[in-house]
């Protein structure tokens, strides 16, 4: 993946593989030891079924090894999700 800020990720629409709408990303999280991004804190959509990811209040937390594109939307693997929640 190339480089992007954590700036210009806030709001991005956050999608699965098959483009079903997961949310709207509101914030990441790095480890502080390595400053790699450990996961994505998202603002889930209305409809979505939030019982297969880790809940944080409002929130969903999505591992940042889930993602599989970053271009005008964040694209996840829900396999990548499931096996990590």
């Amino acid at each position: 993946m190339k480089k992007i800020s954590a700036q210009k990720l806030s709001g991005k629409m956050v999608m699965d593989l098959d483009g079903g709408e997961i949310g709207i990303l509101h914030n990441v999280v790095a480890d502080a030891a390595t400053g790699m991004l450990s996961e994505l804190v998202v603002k889930p959509a209305a409809e979505l079924d939030t019982s297969e990811f880790k809940e944080e209040g409002e929130y969903i937390v999505i591992p940042f090894q889930a993602v599989k594109a970053i271009k005008d939307v964040i694209i996840v693997d829900r396999e990548g999700i499931r096996e990590r929640a």
